[in-house]
């Protein structure tokens, strides 16, 4: 056996898998196993790509676009493998490993995405586009193809494409060491709760710092970490306002501490590349650039969305902020609110007013029982079932996996699920795939993966979630099943493969089905009793929903104008990213007392990768959509409506990338979406009353 066999032999991601459904066989991949699988990977995918560019034959679209879609399948299979590793369950040795590969990977896709014999096959394929008797998903992927190469600068002369591969490669560099530096925060810090520290949080958060503790290796203690599901709940419910403080000191400066995790210097450097490689391409700014090839088209429409959202947002908050002053000054209390105390007024101020508050709620709302809501909504609206698999090779012990099958029974996908935080896990809540769906050659099932953050039960108690965990339990399975339910032959057009400001529509339209009276009766028990939700603590929790909606619309709108302002402002403007944060919250009046959702120094929606780049507004954007499209289920008397579900299923969820989203969306709902349909689900269309 020649050495190379030998190494191919040795190396699991290298060889044919033999496991349930060809899964990765993640007990036998070692983080060594990486960088040579990459080697070979990039070796394959470039000499495919040299192929189909040296072709002598005329340029079609069998030896052209349907080659580049064949082309690369080694590379994806390790990447998603990888990828998966380094957010999920990274160590220091896949976290070193991922700095190298993401230089690797610049320098790998740089030259073909600027091959200009490449896409001068592509260029003319895309002028006869008309006449050369396309499918309508075929011309979409043409469409598409030409885009990518075109934005990527495969037609810019040579001095302009070495200089944008350079650039590449930097922003590829500073993107890693972005989110390595934010993990590292995260992981860093933590505070003890003694016993006298512990006033006003409920059994059930104290069980899960508990279990965050053992966690981190400190049995028998009870800690409060930077994951965003140990911070707000301790902020809502801390009786203790000292501590409250430097919890959230702690959170909103993650990667800001002038320590070797700082991410001031990254910001200014991505900055000003990203408005070079904008201008290279003929853009006067990276947001131009980034927005032409959405829905919204430019950053004119999306400051008009945001703005129009912020006006009565604002004055709802700064209504909200005087009535939490005066609950305050009720209680002998001698100080101004302040951004730790909002959370915590205005819980108290729910209470008083809506009779309900989350820890009232929270045993009933049971992780194993959301889940199960999660896919019973799916089996109502989309026929498809969900079976639990223990014989699927997980990354970690924590991770679960259920098999799904169509109304026919037949396997439709593997869907992963990975609920729980842990210090190798980035924070936050994401779906991603290992394989996505396609019929190129053969149907090939996708393999879709939920990650979240909820914290552990404490000695063998069940994971409760808060409203918004159970929310964005639900968020993250609605981008999952636009991945499980894809029905499209080519793989970039598979799934989640759309416009950013179309991708969150099926996730936050899905969450609406979590909170509907009939789902939670059924699915909302206690984790004791198993009794179901009493209907009275039911009634209350729906009149509480839009409760401090002024708080959360103003911390994501005010995050969404300042990546606006980043992108659209010169990068010199910004050289100090404190003062550049402070100066737009000024500009915008923003309150005092409620920070960003997203500080620019931990940002990495932004700045850890380019995905949402001028495009955090994405999310109220599909808002718009998504509280519109529910309103077809409730116009047809039924949320679970069978023919709104088929047309739900075929026009949005099923298409992937394979329409245009604009036409998508009208061909499900029949017309254009009702932009106040947002202002009125977040109760802002009324004049403001406290809180």
């Amino acid at each position: 056996m020649s050495e190379t066999s030998a190494q191919v032999q040795a190396n699991p991601l290298l060889k044919a898998w033999q496991t349930p459904f060809e899964t990765p066989p993640f007990a036998e991949i070692k983080p060594e196993h990486f960088l040579p699988a990459f080697e070979q990977a990039f070796a394959d995918h470039s000499a495919e790509i040299a192929a189909i560019t040296h072709d002598p034959t005329l340029p079609d679209f069998a030896n052209t676009i349907t080659a580049l879609e064949r082309s690369g399948k080694l590379l994806s299979k390790v990447a998603a493998v990888f990828y998966d590793l380094v957010s999920a369950h990274s160590n220091p040795a896949i976290l070193e490993i991922d700095k190298e590969v993401s230089l690797r990977m610049a320098r790998h896709w740089n030259p073909i995405m600027m091959n200009a014999v490449l896409f001068g096959r592509i260029a003319m394929l895309h002028e006869k586009r008309s006449s050369v008797g396309l499918t309508g998903e075929q011309k979409r992927l043409l469409e598409r193809t030409y885009t990518r190469f075109h934005r990527a600068g495969a037609g810019l002369d040579d001095a302009a494409k070495a200089r944008m591969a350079e650039i590449n490669e930097r922003l590829a560099n500073l993107g890693t060491s972005f989110s390595h530096h934010l993990l590292g925060d995260e992981q860093e810090w933590f505070m003890e709760l003694g016993e006298d520290d512990r006033a006003g949080l409920s059994d059930t958060y104290v069980a899960a710092a508990k279990a965050a503790a053992e966690e981190r290796g400190m049995a028998g203690k009870a800690i409060v970490t930077l994951s965003r599901s140990s911070v707000e709940p301790f902020l809502q419910s801390s009786d203790r306002r000292e501590l409250r403080e430097k919890v959230y000191k702690a959170f909103t400066a993650r990667g800001d501490n002038g320590n070797a995790n700082d991410n001031n210097a990254a910001i200014v450097e991505i900055l000003q590349l990203r408005e070079e490689s904008a201008r290279i391409l003929g853009y006067p700014t990276y947001a131009a650039y980034r927005l032409e090839d959405s829905m919204a088209k430019t950053p004119e429409a999306v400051r008009g969305l945001l703005e129009r959202v912020w006006k009565p947002a604002r004055e709802r908050a700064l209504a909200d902020r005087d009535a939490l002053q005066a609950l305050i000054a009720e209680e002998g209390g001698n100080f101004a609110l302040a951004p730790w105390d909002w959370r915590y007024y205005a819980e108290k101020l729910r209470q008083a007013k809506a009779n309900f508050d989350d820890a009232a709620i929270k045993p009933y709302l049971v992780l194993d029982h959301m889940i199960e809501a999660a896919f019973d909504c799916a089996t109502r609206l989309f026929g498809i079932t969900f079976e639990e698999r223990k014989d699927i090779p997980v990354w970690h012990p924590d991770v679960r996996v259920w098999e799904v099958r169509d109304r026919d029974g037949k396997h439709k996908a593997l869907f992963y699920g990975d609920y729980f935080a842990r210090p190798s896990k980035r924070s936050g809540a994401w779906m991603t795939s290992l394989r996505d769906q396609q019929k190129l050659d053969g149907a090939v099932a996708p393999l879709v993966i939920n990650v979240c953050n909820f914290a552990k039960g404490a000695d063998g108690a069940p994971s409760l979630l808060s409203p918004d965990d159970a929310r964005t339990l639900f968020h993250e399975f609605g981008h999952g099943l636009h991945g499980m339910l894809s029905d499209v032959t080519y793989p970039s057009l598979a799934g989640t493969s759309v416009f950013t400001d179309f991708v969150e529509l099926p996730s936050q339209l899905y969450e609406h089905w979590q909170e509907q009276p009939q789902v939670l009766q059924r699915f909302a028990r206690h984790y004791r009793s198993g009794e179901p939700l009493p209907d009275d603590l039911l009634k209350r929790f729906l009149a509480a929903r839009k409760f401090n909606q002024s708080f959360a619309t103003v911390e994501f709108v005010s995050s969404a104008l300042v990546d606006l302002e980043f992108h659209t402002q010169p990068a010199s403007a910004s050289r100090d990213v404190r003062a550049f944060e402070q100066k737009e919250l000024e500009k915008i009046g923003m309150p005092a007392e409620i920070s960003l959702r997203h500080r620019p120094t931990q940002f990495g929606h932004i700045f850890s990768g380019d995905h949402y780049a001028s495009g955090y507004y994405s999310y109220m954007w599909s808002e718009v959509m998504d509280a519109d499209a529910f309103g077809a289920f409730e116009e047809a008397g039924d949320i679970f409506d069978p023919a709104t579900a088929r047309r739900l299923h075929d026009d949005i969820y099923s298409s992937g990338g394979s329409r245009d989203p604009e036409e998508a969306y009208v061909a499900f709902r029949g017309r254009e979406p009702e932009p106040d349909a947002l202002l009125r689900r977040r109760g802002l269309l009324t004049a403001p009353e406290a809180a």
